[in-house]
């Protein structure tokens, strides 16, 4: 609140010798609030106060609360379109510069609500899927907690554009606003429960240009170019609507912006083989029904994949592959503990005359459960495996069990809870074409959004991604695609030919440059051919590893370190009784 006016000095009574009179004040106390937003001056006054209404018709007016609001739910819904299925990438531009606009009002706590109508636009559409695949509760309380995030961001904003060296300097306050949005980001990819990447703004640019820039940082460098493009573009058009300095203040933050997005053509994505080629076939083996029921007729889904790797023989010769590739839960009984499933994936594993990477469940006699892909050697059966090192936390295990039972009874569909693999995701393929072993890298479903988990198997040796999943119980969403466009960014981050296999789609073969080569659609049964080239260099980005977020995250933390010392040093500075020598005789 603001401090109260002095009364004024009773009638008939003159004020002290020396003490100057005061000027009379025109407006409410919520007029004169101080601007702190882009084109605040040096004399802006960033001190939490209750955010001021400025004059209507004035050149420095901030949008209204509801307008405010307004701004921050189209830009959610907008970012969301940037994604697929519709991957209108630009409009992530527009939906981060509708959250610069709509934080440009003061005050922390508004700054938070802002933010969360921004993430709960983005978000509720974006995980829709996550609705189709339980009921509404839990798809409500997975998007508001990463909403939250966006609200956390919206708060620092509001402290950290206090900081002195930001005031008055429209860059300056897009590069930090940036800096903050990609540090939130890459905090919900840490926490809770190991936390949940999905929607990060580079996944959103995987058709762009500003994606090949995966090769030099990962997702955190393009979601940096994308959050900064947007700040940019929300500064430009801030200069327009005040008429100042039209080439200064708008051409010149678009031609950066412009510059930044076009930039990374210039990075050179190798695809060429370094250590000979690999024949793969891929198999979609589809289940009966989409959704829930997916896997309730046993070994429906077992024997949907059988034959979809017999049919690869139609396309190839026994013997022409080097690996067949299933997706996650592609066996829906385990082959070591169950005899004759064993023999059925062992018969056609000789009749194709390759190795086949099963997606199956391991249930050891300590309890639990394993998400595994089983190497299966013809006539020798099991010869690695990779267990999955991140299950989804409320998909494969319940935090918290018995407290979110209160709310939801969804918790108890996930009756035995899954452990999570402790070696990295590396699965060793003998190829005697090739006269040596390949080493196979292989993050399962969800952790192909987890960029650490893919940079360890990279650097221990893999030479070829893949992405067994099961989307089964997503139906028609976009869950599948999202997926997809990670998987692709991926490929570039890594410098890796990359194989997305899916029960039910969508599948696909992605170039090392990106390049979707090959795809399927969903709900079908499908196969896929390709030799994709081997690589052993390391891409700046997996030599980088964790560094990247880490530094931003730094970053974040120092803006908003600044601004809040400011802030309080300010505050001091109100509050601080005027030197005895200040006050007249």
């Amino acid at each position: 609140m603001h401090a109260p006016e002095p009364p004024a000095a009773p009638a008939g009574r003159s004020r002290p010798a020396g003490t100057a009179a005061r000027a009379p004040e025109t407006g409410t106390p919520r007029d004169r609030q101080p601007d702190t937003g882009p084109d605040a001056g040096p004399d802006a006054r960033p001190d939490g106060r209750p955010e001021r209404e400025v004059p209507a018709g004035s050149s420095t007016a901030v949008p209204s609360r509801p307008l405010t609001l307004l701004l921050a739910l189209a830009g959610g819904l907008l970012t969301d379109t940037a994604f697929p299925d519709r991957g209108w990438w630009p409009l992530a531009f527009v939906g981060v510069a509708a959250l610069f606009w709509a934080l440009r009002r003061d005050g922390a706590r508004w700054g938070f609500l802002v933010g969360l109508v921004w993430g709960l636009a983005f978000f509720l559409p974006h995980l829709w899927w996550a609705n189709y695949a339980t009921e509404t509760v839990p798809w409500l309380a997975l998007s508001a907690m990463e909403a939250c995030f966006v609200g956390l961001l919206g708060a620092a904003w509001i402290w950290a554009r206090r900081w002195s060296w930001l005031t008055g300097h429209p860059g300056r306050q897009a590069v930090a606003f940036a800096v903050l949005f990609v540090g939130a980001e890459q905090a919900r990819t840490e926490v809770p429960f190991g936390g949940f990447p999905w929607g990060r703004l580079a996944f959103s640019q995987a058709d762009s240009p500003l994606g090949r820039a995966a090769w030099l940082g990962g997702e955190v460098l393009v979601s940096l170019l994308v959050a900064l493009a947007g700040s940019l573009l929300a500064v430009a058009v801030l200069a327009v609507v005040r008429r100042r300095d039209v080439v200064t203040g708008a051409v010149v933050p678009v031609a950066v912006a412009a510059a930044l997005v076009v930039a990374p053509l210039l990075v050179p994505l190798d695809t060429r083989a370094e250590a000979g080629t690999l024949a793969v076939g891929a198999v979609q083996g589809n289940v009966g029904e989409p959704g829930l029921g997916s896997f309730a007729n046993r070994a429906e889904v077992l024997n949907n994949h059988l034959q979809g790797t017999l049919a690869l023989l139609d396309d190839v010769e026994p013997g022409d592959l080097d690996v067949v590739l299933w997706p996650e839960n592609g066996s829906d009984l385990d082959p070591q503990t169950t005899p004759e499933v064993a023999r059925a994936i062992d018969d056609v594993a000789q009749e194709v005359g390759a190795p086949i990477l099963v997606g199956a469940q391991e249930y050891p006699e300590t309890g639990g459960r394993y998400n595994v892909s089983l190497l299966w050697e013809p006539g020798t059966g099991v010869v690695d495996r990779y267990a999955k090192q991140h299950p989804a936390p409320f998909g494969e295990y319940i935090p918290l069990r018995s407290l979110l039972r209160v709310f939801s009874d969804q918790v108890d569909r996930v009756s035995i809870d899954m452990i999570a693999g402790t070696e990295t995701g590396v699965v060793d393929l003998d190829a005697p074409r090739l006269g040596r072993t390949v080493p196979l890298g292989v993050v399962i479903c969800f952790e192909v959004a987890y960029d650490g988990l893919v940079n360890d198997a990279v650097d221990a040796g893999a030479e070829l991604l893949v992405v067994p999943t099961n989307n089964a119980s997503f139906g028609y969403t976009a869950e599948s695609t999202q997926q997809l466009a990670m998987s692709r960014l991926r490929a570039v981050s890594t410098g890796r030919a990359t194989v997305q296999v899916s029960t039910v789609g969508v599948s696909g073969v992605i170039a090392p440059d990106g390049t979707l080569l090959q795809s399927t659609g969903l709900f079908t049964a499908d196969q896929m051919v390709a030799d994709l080239p081997l690589r052993t260099s390391l891409t700046p980005a997996v030599r980088a590893g964790d560094w990247p977020g880490r530094v931003v995250e730094l970053l974040a933390l120092g803006l908003l370190a600044a601004g809040v010392v400011t802030a309080v040093r300010e505050r001091r500075t109100r509050t601080a009784p005027a030197p005895a020598g200040d006050e007249a005789p």
